[in-house]
């Protein structure tokens, strides 16, 4: 029987395109999803190897009742087909001199932290706080989901751009409220989960420590992967379809309208409207024939900056860190300087810092019996630096071991089972990454809410964007916001004129 629904077709299967695809599906359209890669997920796929699991990509869930939305709009409960573990601390933030401070959404708990590192920092502690909830009230669960597709949508909000303070980087913000340097990176970093520079990212990303207290820090029993087949899963039910192995090479159009893509095996699929999670800057450059890109698009990838770039090492190892908490955060010497030879002077320094993923601490069935799984992530200068990775990676990674064997996991060259190790070509390879950028753009203030591409496209009626590199931006809650956007932009299936 044939399906006479508008079409929408959807270019990625990353939590973006599959959080659009679902929520199009349920408002009446037929769906189909297509992947390049043989796998699903995008950056946020998995990688299975000599009997151990590893997210690729992101590991950490902060607003869990964004999923929640997309299993209610299939007529399903999330927790029929995926346990959500709440963390408790979310994270432990290691310095170099080995001094720890860890993170939990307990205010009392925060308290003993803040009062044993930098006793005369509580009340300015406590201010930040509340300065943040107000960011992410506004930020976040005000202005999260909504378009900004013209410039009165972005002159509405600098009033409260200004009353809080989104002019200001987020380590600027927290230097007014606190005086203790390992407070202020530990209240500062957060910019780094979604490719930003705490000292440039614009203030209204301090919302991340709000968010993560308000809503907790999760971990889905099984590992990400399970949301992106829970999700993959619920499309189906909807009606629609996911196709791997299936690459788009061009966006078609009619006119200034959307009419479906092109395959790279020569064959068409035309569509009612088309969906990019892929990369902005190569939706916008490479599918599209440049005649059909706005202009303000041009000028936007002219002057893009892009963010820092990633070295993944995944490795499982024989025995248990039982020492080893679930989120483990490992600052080099350096701060300020490193994250300035990272995104300024495009330079591979010699330290680094390490953000270290033990699934394994809270579910034993991501590695075999009676050992741990990890990944280690390194941020590192992007594809626009000088450095050969041919000949770096393998040094990176070695110099990764030996960091973590002195510090965190003595022993650990003695008992590594399995290992792969990605770097920003991989990026570029695999994801079709601008630069091999770890995030799409750089989150700074010139490149948000109006000022990136958007996601209903300007120059080509009927063309969408979902992901990191359209607004709000990157980071799980972001991706999945920005699919929330198209309830808002693109008509219900029964509204839609063909």
């Amino acid at each position: 029987m044939d399906d006479h629904r508008p079409h929408a077709v959807v270019i990625g299967s990353g939590f973006g395109g599959l959080a659009a695809a679902i929520r199009l599906g349920a408002r009446g359209w037929r769906v189909t999803v297509l992947e390049r890669l043989e796998r699903l997920g995008g950056r946020a796929s998995v990688l299975e190897r000599d009997g151990f699991t590893f997210d690729r990509g992101p590991t950490i869930v902060t607003a869990p009742f964004l999923f929640e939305e997309l299993w209610q709009l299939a007529g399903r409960q999330l927790a029929e087909d995926v346990e959500l573990r709440a963390l408790s601390p979310f994270y432990r933030i290691r310095f170099n001199d080995g001094d720890e401070i860890s993170v939990s959404a307990s205010a009392e708990w925060m308290r003993r932290e803040v009062l044993r590192v930098a006793p005369s920092d509580l009340d300015g502690y406590q201010r930040f706080m509340a300065k943040a909830d107000d960011i992410c009230r506004i930020g976040f669960e005000q202005l999260g989901d909504q378009p900004f597709g013209s410039v009165a949508d972005m002159a509405r909000i600098v009033p409260d751009l200004l009353r809080l303070e989104g002019y200001r980087s987020v380590h600027g913000l927290v230097a007014r409220y606190v005086r203790h340097p390992k407070l202020r990176t530990a209240l500062s970093f957060h910019p780094l989960l979604i490719g930003g520079n705490p000292f440039r990212a614009p203030a209204i990303y301090c919302l991340i420590p709000a968010l993560e207290r308000r809503w907790g820090v999760h971990y889905p029993l099984g590992g990400v992967g399970r949301l992106v087949e829970g999700m993959a899963a619920l499309v189906g039910e909807l009606g629609g379809t996911v196709r791997t192995g299936v690459e788009v090479t061009r966006i078609e159009t009619r006119g200034a309208k959307a009419s479906g893509v092109k395959l790279a095996d020569g064959q068409s699929l035309s569509a009612d409207i088309v969906v990019s999670n892929a990369d902005a800057a190569w939706t916008l450059g490479k599918l599209l024939e440049p005649s059909a890109v706005a202009l303000a698009d041009r000028a936007r990838l002219a002057r893009a900056r892009y963010s820092m770039g990633l070295c993944v090492w995944y490795f499982g190892v024989r025995g248990r860190y039982e020492d080893v908490g679930h989120h483990t955060i490992l600052l080099g010497p350096r701060y300020r300087e490193l994250l300035d030879d990272i995104f300024a002077r495009k330079r591979l320094a010699e330290d680094f810092s390490l953000y270290l993923h033990r699934p394994s601490a809270t579910d034993p069935s991501v590695a075999p019996e009676g050992c741990d799984t990890f990944y280690a992530l390194c941020p590192v200068p992007n594809l626009d630096g000088s450095t050969n990775w041919e000949s770096e990676a393998e040094r990176r990674r070695a110099a990764i071991q030996q960091r973590l064997e002195e510090t965190v996991l003595p022993g650990l060259g003695k008992r590594l089972l399995t290992s792969h190790f990605i770097t920003p070509r991989d990026f570029q390879d695999d994801y079709l990454s601008e630069r091999g950028a770890g995030f799409g753009l750089e989150p700074v203030l010139t490149q948000s809410a109006w000022f990136r591409p958007h996601n209903r496209n300007s120059g080509i009626e009927g063309l969408y964007l979902v992901g990191a590199g359209t607004h709000p931006g990157a980071g799980l809650p972001g991706v999945l916001s920005s699919a929330r956007i198209l309830d808002k932009v693109v008509p219900h299936a029964s509204q839609f004129a063909r």
